[in-house]
């Protein structure tokens, strides 16, 4: 295929995180595959990169589970498609191919997430604190159902980030939160009375308008959930 390289160096972890990151750039870059292509096979992908079978058949596999490729025994392995609907897909990817740190992508977060709470807290409507307020309620409802729990967590911040009225700013928060959120849900652990008290604090905040509240609030929110999370993935 034109337009992909040997790899002469790979880090430790594995050659196919290479392969596959290759492939991801050109099915979405190069413009010269579709839908319905098919790719060239294992031993001629294994030629081009200088790998092992093995890794170009590991890195084939990972993006097809992703829902980029179909792997079609005895046939070949074809493009499923290269469109904005699979950037979820693709955001998710790029995290396990470790192109973003995690301590990068948590302290981007918490930048984001505090900048967002302060405009809420300028500009929210009633509607936006309706939504607020529902979402916390789902958390609290959930307490004891982890991924539940996730969910509705994950859609008190997307309406926070909605109700700042920058909707740059929150497409940059729905980016992130597609990143950490894999994550998150890899190291679910049963919710704390902590978090409630902290996702109120910011509620409260917003609710009174208090923009220098609403920073402080989603700051300490930011930091108490950043260290819990590193320390799942036993971190420091």
């Amino acid at each position: 295929m034109a337009g992909l390289t040997r790899i002469e160096r790979a880090e430790p972890q594995a050659p196919a995180v290479e392969v596959a990151r290759q492939l991801l750039d050109h099915l979405l870059t190069s413009g010269r595959l579709r839908a319905g292509d098919r790719l060239p096979p294992e031993r001629e992908l294994a030629e081009t990169f200088g790998v092992g079978r093995s890794a170009v058949r590991e890195a084939l596999k990972s993006l097809s589970l992703l829902g980029l490729l179909e792997i079609r025994q005895g046939d070949g392995t074809y493009v499923r498609g290269v469109t904005s609907d699979l950037l979820p897909q693709v955001l998710e990817w790029g995290l396990m191919l470790g192109d973003h740190t995690m301590d990068e992508l948590l302290e981007a977060r918490a930048c984001l997430e505090v900048d967002l709470a302060e405009l809420a807290a300028l500009r929210r409507t009633d509607d936006d604190l309706s939504a607020l307020e529902s979402h916390l309620g789902r958390m609290r409802a959930k307490h004891d159902d982890p991924e539940r729990y996730l969910v509705a967590d994950l859609a008190f911040h997307r309406a926070l980030a909605e109700a700042s009225h920058n909707s740059a700013l929150a497409g940059f928060q729905a980016r992130l939160e597609s990143l950490v959120a894999v994550w998150i849900r890899q190291n679910i652990r049963k919710p704390g009375e902590g978090k409630l008290a902290e996702h109120d604090a910011v509620l409260k905040a917003v609710r009174a308008k208090d923009a220098k509240g609403a920073r402080a609030a989603m700051h300490a929110h930011m930091d108490s959930a950043t260290r819990r999370l590193r320390a799942q993935l036993g971190r420091t």
